[in-house]
């Protein structure tokens, strides 16, 4: 069959639980083709091809059938379009020709070949017909106040006939359906029709005779698919079918989404067996405590599964004891998939975009897909867990896509995502072939956390690309965050959107240290006894630290070279300062970063090789992990912290620096690029442009020779914010903010639409006559 229906009050309207029947209805069946037939302009409606939630149409009739585009790619529907284009006399024309009627108000909407008005209500002025007879134009006058002068023989219905002829269908195939007057050539066109419940009046009597004209009950969605059993194109039967058992609701009160368990997985002597993770980020313990005190959740995360290992378990359990209403579920991935998704098509394509260096990024059709299969998994496992009403927490891009499916799946979540990473401004993010469809997705969240305000404000420029956003909320970055002097700091920061009618919250929360794990570490009496060796090995010299993994985007090159000019340009510290740095190499599948390596390494042996001395070497250089115990007591003898990333989306390394030296009261200075999103919040770092090797250099000589007590106000200013904004903080204020935006969601949806659950388009001047 084919369904071409209006939207404001009739596609995009009724109850939840219809609109998402009559979507999942046209989603799981290909042979049913949707055409969106609108009074609006293409310009207009493609905002809602963004909406992940509501289905691609095949097909948009749209500037009341002057237009009409291939719903995909937005291409003109040739011949009809052409045909149309022959009547029309050109916007010049009719403007000119109509401007002898000073009651005329041209309408400020995107509109094409037709001319839009408003005129005094129920007076159309003398003499229009006429007019518009000599330019070889009709005149559409709706609702009292609209007045459309358009090609001749062109409206809704007429466009619709043709294309139903050109694609060889059925009219007796063909479903209508609308709420206005301004709908009524479709229902004159020969098919059948549905006005749906609560149609203009008008409407209704002027379809009351028409036996092939059905008015239906319910509103929106809901009356089209009483249409659709009406006239019996599927049946009461079929409906039943095309609701997923996905809807069923679960037992967690809580979701976390996450790519990683929170243990780890291996194989021995046939065997999986689970053991704690040798190297926590931090982060998972923190998130598991919100499963303490009996709270019912889930974990949900992905699992190599081998078909020859066995049957795979998809729920396990995650310290019974502390957690005894927490399950892990479990989401089965190939090997082959997991590479593509995460180590390669994550990496490669999404990684240095986010990161600014599109030029870098490789753009694989087929690995998106796979990255879509394992988004809609994830989403599915979901759906599957989540009780009714409860609250998912979606972790990162690698599943930028989920919300979209778990919208579509279960409409009655509150969904929150934080981003882990850098999110850049939309002149980067945009060369992304699918940002639409990820802009999409993301705005289908009740709640978005970034870490800092730039990174927010860059989101809401994306999204202003790509749909209709209204600022509903904004407030000012200062006194938490850095405004001026700083690459990524923001004055106001917007904190709340209304897209497609949906109010989405925006917040930046930095992620946090636990600082008893760095309190731990120090109370080891193996890092006592390393640091007092460390203390022996560098007598006299001053220790200038690094602390990254392998990437290009963590400036490691960069900084070796200016290290190397700070040796030559101030010779008085060769001998006397040692650049230490930890590298952490990525995993052997990853061969991007090989050519990087190999420069690392020649870069180090230059310097070493220029600059050595019997008893000193300049650039120590650790191409391994380091347990994390044997690096704090790094932190603890460092003079000085140099980190240098050409973008970060925060950077904890910095952090964990801050509280070794606040716990040891030291007086170690850190010096750390102002493209990294913790420079927004650590108020007392020296600041440097790491894409700018003098001053690089400089501001590494001013940490090495900054009077003691000016390093000691620096310091102690920035560890009150380090222990002050923990991690426990974090989570507790993502998970409360997420929490207060989905109930402001739900007093806007009800202030707005008083209780009728519609997604109205963006609102224009021409609402009232879509």
């Amino acid at each position: 069959m084919l369904i071409a229906t209006d939207l404001d009050g009739t596609f995009l309207a009724g109850e939840a639980e219809s609109r998402n029947q009559l979507y999942q209805l046209i989603a799981d069946h290909s042979d049913i083709k949707l055409v969106f037939v609108t009074g609006r302009g293409l310009e207009v409606v493609m905002p809602l091809l963004t909406d992940p939630t509501i289905p691609s149409p095949d097909y948009i009739i749209c500037d009341v059938g002057a237009t009409i585009v291939e719903g995909n790619t937005l291409q003109p529907v040739q011949p009809i379009q052409q045909q149309i284009e022959k009547r029309w006399p050109g916007e010049r024309a009719v403007a000119s020709a109509l401007s002898v009627f000073p009651d005329l108000e041209r309408q400020d909407v995107p509109q094409q070949r037709r001319c839009s008005y408003f005129c005094a209500p129920g007076r159309i002025p003398d003499g229009i017909d006429e007019v518009a007879a000599k330019l070889g134009c009709d005149v559409l006058y709706s609702a009292d106040r609209y007045l459309d002068i358009l090609p001749p023989d062109t409206n809704k219905g007429s466009t619709l006939r043709k294309l139903v002829d050109l694609l060889e269908i059925d009219p007796d195939d063909v479903l209508v359906a609308g709420d206005t007057l301004n709908d009524l050539s479709m229902y004159e066109a020969g098919f059948k029709g549905v006005c749906v419940g609560e149609s203009e009046r008008a409407l209704l009597e002027a379809t009351r005779d028409r036996s092939r004209a059905f008015h239906a009950r319910h509103t929106g969605c809901g009356g089209i698919l009483e249409a659709i059993v009406h006239f019996n194109f599927i049946g009461e039967g079929g409906l039943a079918a095309a609701s997923r058992t996905i809807n069923q609701a679960g037992k967690s009160e809580l979701v976390m989404v996450y790519h990683r368990l929170p243990y780890e997985e291996a194989w021995e002597d046939g065997k999986q067996v689970r053991r704690r993770h040798t190297s926590p980020n931090g982060i998972l313990p923190t998130l598991l405590s919100f499963f303490g005190g009996g709270r019912k959740g889930a974990w949900v995360a992905w699992s190599v599964h081998d078909a020859r290992r066995g049957a795979f378990e998809t729920h396990t359990r995650v310290e019974p004891r502390k957690y005894p209403e927490l399950v892990c579920a479990r989401v089965p991935l190939s090997k082959q998939e997991v590479d593509i998704f995460y180590k390669r098509f994550s990496k490669e394509a999404f990684w240095p975009t986010l990161h600014t260096f599109w030029e870098r990024a490789r753009f694989r059709e087929d690995d998106w897909e796979v990255y879509l299969k394992v988004n809609r998994l994830f989403a599915e496992r979901t759906a599957a867990e989540a009780a009714e009403g409860a609250t998912v927490w979606i972790h990162d891009y690698n599943l930028w896509m989920v919300p979209a499916f778990l919208r579509e799946f279960r409409p009655d979540l509150v969904i929150g995502f934080f981003h882990h990473t850098y999110f850049p401004s939309a002149d980067v993010f945009n060369v992304l072939p699918w940002r639409r469809e990820i802009v999409g997705s993301l705005l289908q969240c009740d709640y978005i956390g970034f870490h800092i305000p730039r990174q927010a404000e860059n989101f809401v420029d994306v999204a202003r690309g790509v749909a209709s956003v209204k600022v509903l909320e904004v407030k000012n970055c200062a006194p938490t965050f850095r405004t001026y002097g700083c690459a990524v700091g923001l004055e106001e920061m917007t904190t709340a959107i209304e897209v497609h009618g949906r109010r989405i919250g925006l917040g930046a929360h930095p992620v946090g240290l636990d600082i008893d794990r760095v309190k731990a570490a120090l109370a080891q009496p193996e890092t006592t006894r390393r640091m007092e060796s460390l203390r022996s090995d560098l007598k006299g010299q001053r220790m200038i630290l690094s602390v990254e993994r392998l990437d290009y985007t963590k400036g490691t090159l960069e900084k070796l070279e200016a290290f190397d000019q700070l040796l030559d340009e101030y010779p008085e510290l060769q001998g006397k300062v040692t650049l230490l740095t930890i590298c952490v190499p990525a995993a052997r599948e990853m061969t991007i970063y090989r050519t990087l390596q190999t420069q690392i390494e020649q870069a180090v042996g230059r310097i070493n090789g220029r600059y050595s001395r019997v008893g000193w070497t300049p650039v120590q250089f650790f191409f391994r992990a380091f347990p994390f115990d044997e690096v704090v007591a790094y932190y603890a003898m460092a003079d000085v912290m140099w980190i240098t990333p050409l973008r970060d989306g925060l950077n904890l390394v910095c952090k964990e620096y801050v509280a070794t030296q606040g716990l040891t009261e030291g007086s170690g200075v850190l010096v750390l690029s102002e493209f990294a999103g913790a420079a927004a919040e650590l108020h007392g770092a020296i600041l440097t442009n790491p894409h700018d090797p003098k001053d690089l250099r400089d501001k590494c000589y001013y940490a090495t020779t900054v009077h003691r007590n000016e390093a000691r106000t620096r310091l102690r200013e920035q560890f009150d914010i380090v222990r002050s904004n923990d991690l426990q903080r974090w989570a507790d204020g993502f998970l409360a903010a997420l929490q207060e935006s989905a109930r402001q969601a739900r007093k806007h949806a009800e202030d707005d639409i008083h209780g009728a659950s519609i997604t109205p388009l963006p609102a224009t001047a021409a609402t009232l006559r879509d």
